[in-house]
């Protein structure tokens, strides 16, 4: 720290971990006693290329160089970060010896040599020995479930019930019946008693995905049975006493969330006593041979994998992989059956009639996310190549603000190796 709140200081801090959080909350990796930075203001996370500084919605925004950015490169040996009226120096430090992952390329149904997979591992391994609660934050198609399943196998937990909810397709009418249960008549429509998912998961685990879905007037509601450990039935007055292990699973950023008042802070402290962050297949790359030989074994045809060839490879490490580790098994899949050899870097031109079952095939959000991110890559790639690198010229002719454009240039990583020029 070389300025905090507005006063010269010389604090230190030696962090290690792969996502690293700054903020004024207590619980940052970095906290910050300054009125102008966020509770969760923004995060350094390690990826293929070296580190980032993604904001977390914060209020007064992250800047580097005097540029307020979203999600930007962080140019090491050293970088200087403003958050409010502070002043952030990010170093590296020598490597730590001795320290070797517990998995070279696989950890029960997970697969990647990455190093980040590899901390990944070793963090499950010590989590699963435990039982505080655990938050697992990635992106759609990383492969969360598997890791909430890897942790139930390796803990005391093992062979007792595991329950799945899925936040993101229950009504909003329906939650506290889900999960808590209900007594014949508490509604209409209650015919019959109903035990809620964290009755069923007695000795067990619940497993809440996508916990980001779960609706504002709900979460209170969550933090009680939580904070008890009990659970009281619709139409019932009489608590019930619970004895489970809580795994919650999102897509979303939660502090982005808590910023912006969608999700509530004592809840997200309740279930993230143990966090797990799960990488992108984009920040990972080095693992594609080992996931294409994977699922070319899952799909009985090992001998395809000489069809992958050193330009396949390429032009799959300069896709952006939206949908993840699902997304490349849809591909491999496609591969194997179409003889498709490139993944969709164009527009998708997404069929009807015929093809409809193809289309449905893949989750709404899922394809639709795919589609849009998809035509921005390309959209930018041909505006960037008709300005000839000039950002201000680009902007005008799209009709889009000038540092909107920067911030899409650096979600897509378009500025790493193109002459652009300002």
């Amino acid at each position: 720290m070389e300025v905090e709140a507005g006063r010269a200081v010389a604090r230190e801090v030696a962090l290690d971990g792969d996502v690293l959080r700054i903020g004024s909350h207590p619980s940052n990796d970095l906290v910050i006693d300054d009125p102008q930075v966020s509770r969760f203001h923004c995060q350094l996370r390690a990826d293929a290329l070296g580190w980032r500084l993604v904001d977390s919605s914060s209020l007064n925004g992250s800047r580097i160089g005097g540029l307020r950015v979203r999600d930007a490169d962080v140019r090491l040996p050293n970088c200087r970060i403003e958050i409010g009226d502070s002043t952030i120096v990010v170093r590296t430090a020598p490597p730590v010896q001795g320290r070797r992952g517990l998995a070279p390329q696989s950890f029960g149904g997970l697969y990647g040599a990455a190093p980040v997979m590899r901390r990944m591992y070793e963090r499950i391994q010590r989590i699963a020995k435990t039982e505080g609660d655990v938050l697992i934050e990635g992106e759609s198609g990383t492969g969360k479930e598997l890791i909430a399943a890897e942790i139930v196998e390796r803990s005391d937990r093992a062979g007792k019930p595991l329950i799945i909810v899925d936040c993101g397709a229950i009504a909003p009418t329906l939650f506290e019946s889900e999960l808590f249960g209900h007594d014949r008549g508490a509604f209409t429509g209650a015919d019959k008693v109903r035990v809620g998912a964290f009755e069923a998961a007695q000795g067990g685990t619940v497993f809440l995905d996508e916990i980001g879905e779960l609706p504002l007037d709900m979460q209170p509601r969550l933090l009680r049975a939580l904070a008890a450990r009990s659970v009281r039935r619709l139409g019932e007055n009489e608590a019930r006493p619970i004895d489970v292990r809580v795994i919650a699973a999102t897509n979303r950023r939660l502090e982005d969330e808590i910023n912006k008042g969608a999700f509530r802070e004592d809840l997200y402290f309740r279930l993230s006593v143990l966090r797990i962050d799960v990488p992108p297949l984009r920040e990972r790359l080095e693992d594609l041979p080992l996931l294409v030989g994977r699922f070319l074994q899952r799909a009985a045809r090992p001998d395809k994998l000489a069809d992958f060839t050193s330009a396949t490879f390429e032009e799959m490490r300069a896709h952006h992989w939206p949908g993840n580790v699902r997304e490349l098994r849809n591909f491999v899949e496609r591969f194997v059956v179409f003889d498709e050899r490139e993944p969709a870097t164009r527009p998708s031109v997404i069929p009807h009639g015929e093809g409809d079952d193809l289309v449905i095939a893949t989750p709404f959000r899922q394809l639709k996310e795919t589609t849009i991110q998809s035509f921005e890559r390309t959209y930018l790639r041909a505006l960037m190549s008709w300005s000839g690198g000039n950002v201000s010229k680009a902007a005008r002719k799209a009709n889009i603000d000038r540092m909107h454009l920067h911030r899409l240039l650096q979600k897509y990583g378009l500025g790493r190796s193109e002459p652009f020029v300002d």
